[in-house]
């Protein structure tokens, strides 16, 4: 018990730093959004950092929150994120954008299939809101999603680890500079998502 426990902790305390940094860029991000950092590879800035911030705050408060919040309540707030996620995507110019954009609703529908799967039976870890083994969901969906994520945190972290220093900043950027950060934040979230579906 003590392993899943400190499995749960450690992702929640993951997804709530990414959430946090996500916050932070949107903060920083400029005002239009179109032209900005992210335009183009990553999508507007705010939009994309929002959606992020909240699958990321929504995670860490859902694996902290245990069983003191009921799962139907986090299908719907996942739910509704994955709607305004593909109401973004319907609206995409590019096809960059329109898959960046759909990757977060995947990333919310899977949260909600996760929550769904969580009230249907399985007893989660105690104070934790993550089921800790045992069996739950649809074995096919479950694998599909695994191997959807796995994908996508090796593409994410092989993007990552060929950042230029140009590329990060200019010469005196870093890994984590003006493209780093917002693609090491995804190969959290990614590695999260992952993880929590293996524990279905």
């Amino acid at each position: 018990m003590y392993g899943p426990a400190v499995l749960s902790w450690l992702l929640a305390v993951v997804a709530a730093v990414t959430g946090g940094l996500c916050l932070l860029r949107m903060r920083a991000a400029p005002a239009g959004g179109g032209g900005g950092r992210d335009a183009g590879e990553h999508g507007p800035g705010r939009g994309s950092d929002a959606a992020e911030a909240a699958m990321g705050l929504g995670m860490a408060v859902m694996i902290a929150a245990g069983d003191h919040l009921p799962p139907p309540l986090w299908a719907w707030a996942f739910g509704l994120l994955a709607a305004v996620s593909l109401l973004a995507a319907a609206g995409s110019g590019t096809a960059r954008l329109l898959a960046h954009r759909l990757h977060h609703a995947v990333g919310a529908l899977a949260m909600v299939y996760m929550t769904l799967a969580m009230g249907s039976g399985q007893h989660p870890h105690p104070a934790m809101a993550m089921p800790m083994g045992g069996a739950a969901g649809l074995p096919a969906v479950t694998g599909l999603l695994l191997l959807y994520f796995g994908g996508y945190a090796l593409w994410t972290g092989s993007r990552l680890f060929t950042v230029t220093a140009h590329q990060a900043g200019g010469a005196g950027g870093s890994l984590l500079g003006a493209n780093g950060l917002p693609r090491a934040c995804r190969l959290a979230m990614g590695v999260g998502m992952f993880a929590m579906l293996l524990t279905l």
